[in-house]
């Protein structure tokens, strides 16, 4: 974003009531030309920090040109809100929203759906999004057939003379990919779509600082002081040389609204007190990096609600290693009986594990009933009771996450070690040590790299972590030391 439209976007926000404290900056960082909003003086929870009349929002409903015939055309959702805004896009300076559109990017092209099978392929190689590549596709392939079907019978249709060029496919991948990663839930009446301003705040987990609510509309006294407080220009040219954050809003978002059928404005209020020079910011939600970076384009180093799943497949590729083909299955049908005896309608393709590296109960369970000696298993499977020693029996049922440690055996905890090593190599040759100096000298600029790269160093550490589990209090910490060391060391 330049200088000249981050002014010109504050204009447009006073002419259309959008008002904000002067307390609010907003700093482009030279080095990526993102954007970011901090304060010049302490913010205090309770403030209210700027007000949005609904109606200035870019919904299907206020887009009032199309708004009929889009719903003559009975398009609804995504569909309906991308041809909104392709709509004001093609009409240029005739938007009231003309303004607001300068400062948004073409497309949010950091999101993985508008990736390249190669540069998926390539990038996210053994991490959890990898794993869905063929769902990349298919998205791909259902973004494309909307369009066909639907965009393309509408403006041959429209009643009004509308450009195809100005609503091809690479406009419409463009408008679906902003309301991803920008658009809110406002009302009832007016649905989702974009919120101007709402959408500069950066993302920050469990640490929102502001958050929105829809109110009635203000007395002219209240939106006099407010606006009186706007500084029209003066900030506009900032820039920040240490900041780095993507700015990306949230697209699942929803403001408090007791009321909307008769409520017209939105209030940004502090929840948590921000001192003077902060970033002020707001939340996705709790995710974790995959999640992010799949839905916004970015992650955040060390997320706590980073995961690392482990495949199913992978665990029989284990079991296969050591035991029979005929051990393994009898193994797995007796631990799937197991486990629908609990939860008869679900099933587990796949077993979490946490970002402190705490394996999900059943993936315990899972390799506790493998390992088990042939005469402990037959006498398990009548009784459903384990006997390890004549002071140590175990009763699988009545094991939970609060006592799941008893499962962890010496030969559960070597199956741990070896079931994360086999996790680690999806990877590929390129070992965390190299993806970690990759980092160190990527530009933040080459954001698909850069997110990439910190998404599988933090899932990474999650299976070294998976490893440090494993070997606690045992004698196997020289194995998980070895099994750390073949990571660094590897050039599969």
């Amino acid at each position: 974003m330049t200088t000249r439209e981050l002014r010109a976007f504050k204009r447009w926000m006073k002419q259309n009531s959008i008002h904000h404290t002067n307390t609010l900056q907003f700093l482009t960082n030279p080095t990526d030309n993102q954007l970011s909003v901090t304060t010049s003086t302490d913010l205090r929870t309770g403030d209210i920090i700027a007000t949005i009349p609904k109606q200035i929002c870019l919904t299907v409903k206020s887009s009032l040109d199309i708004c009929g015939f889009i719903e003559e055309f009975e398009m609804e959702g995504y569909l309906a809100l991308a041809v909104a805004i392709m709509y004001e896009k093609s009409i240029g300076e005739s938007s009231k929203w003309f303004g607001y559109l300068q400062i948004m990017p073409n497309a949010n092209f950091d999101v993985p759906l508008l990736w390249s099978v190669d540069q998926v392929d390539d990038l996210l190689l053994g991490t959890e999004l990898h794993k869905v590549r063929q769902t990349i596709k298919e998205d791909k392939a259902l973004v494309y057939e909307d369009w066909k079907t639907c965009i393309v019978p509408f403006v041959e249709s429209a009643p009004i003379p509308l450009n195809p060029d100005d609503f091809g496919i690479e406009q419409y991948f463009a408008a679906k990919s902003l309301i991803s990663s920008r658009s809110f839930q406002i009302d009832d009446y007016y649905g989702f779509g974009m919120v101007p301003l709402a959408d500069l705040f950066n993302h920050k987990t469990d640490a929102e600082d502001v958050h929105f609510t829809s109110v009635s509309s203000h007395s002219d006294s209240e939106d006099e002081s407010l606006e009186s407080q706007i500084d029209n220009d003066s900030d506009g040219g900032h820039l920040s040389q240490d900041e780095s954050n993507v700015a990306s809003p949230r697209s699942d978002f929803t403001v408090d609204d007791e009321s909307s059928s008769t409520t017209e404005i939105l209030e940004m209020i502090m929840v948590r007190d921000v001192k003077a020079g902060a970033e002020v910011f707001n939340t996705y939600g709790s995710m974790g990096n995959a999640a992010l970076l799949h839905r916004y384009g970015f992650t955040e180093p060390d997320n706590p609600y980073d995961i690392v799943n482990i495949d199913l497949e992978l665990v029989l590729e284990w079991s296969s290693s050591i035991f029979s083909s005929r051990h393994s299955r009898s193994r797995l049908s007796l631990w799937r009986r197991l486990y629908q005896s609990e939860f008869p309608s679900q099933q587990i393709d796949y077993f979490e594990i946490s970002f402190d590296g705490e394996p999900e109960l059943e993936l315990l369970k899972l390799l506790f009933i493998i390992s088990l000696p042939e005469k402990a298993y037959n006498e398990f499977d009548i009784s459903k009771v384990v006997t390890l020693s004549k002071k140590n029996t175990i009763i699988l049922s009545e094991i939970t996450e609060v006592n799941k440690k008893l499962l962890l055996t010496e030969s559960v905890r070597s199956a741990l070690l070896s079931v994360a090593e086999i996790r680690e190599r999806c990877y590929g040759s390129r070992s965390m040590e190299d993806d970690a100096e990759a980092l160190k000298t990527c530009p933040i600029t080459d954001k698909k790299l850069y997110h990439s790269l910190v998404l599988r160093i933090s899932e990474r550490k999650i299976l070294e972590k998976l490893g440090t589990y494993a070997s606690a209090g045992t004698g196997f910490l020289n194995v998980c030391n070895g099994f750390t060391t073949r990571n660094k060391v590897s050039k599969r």
